[in-house]
């Protein structure tokens, strides 16, 4: 994630919470907000009831390793936010779920560049 910067602070996942747009998939929801900074934002946001720290840790490196499949065609300035449904079992998720989940999400966004 050569070009993006992580969000770790609570004041910056309730900005894109409150003033990012929603998007939601099957396994995965999205508070986009667009900006004009050169480098992106992602954080991913997991509930403590979806299970135990190993589940949620799998999760996010699945999460994170399709977030740098398609860093490159994200526009630039772009702030993600990714927070995982609640009503899907956690267990179950496979990569491939995910990253269709994350293509159809980001075109829902229209923030792909080709």
């Amino acid at each position: 994630m050569k070009n993006t910067i992580i969000i770790k602070k609570n004041y910056e996942f309730k900005n894109l919470f409150s003033k990012g747009k929603f998007y939601y998939g099957d396994f995965i929801h999205m508070y986009i907000r667009k900006g004009n900074s050169n480098n992106n934002k992602f954080g991913i946001a997991i509930s403590k009831k979806q299970g135990k720290a190993v589940k949620r840790n799998r999760i996010k490196r699945l999460i994170r390793e399709n977030y740098k499949n398609f860093e490159s065609k994200i526009e630039k300035g772009t702030q993600i936010l990714i927070v995982i449904n609640k009503e899907k079992n956690i267990a179950e998720i496979t990569f491939k779920d995910i990253e269709n989940n994350f293509q159809r999400t980001l075109k829902k966004a229209n923030i792909l560049v080709n």
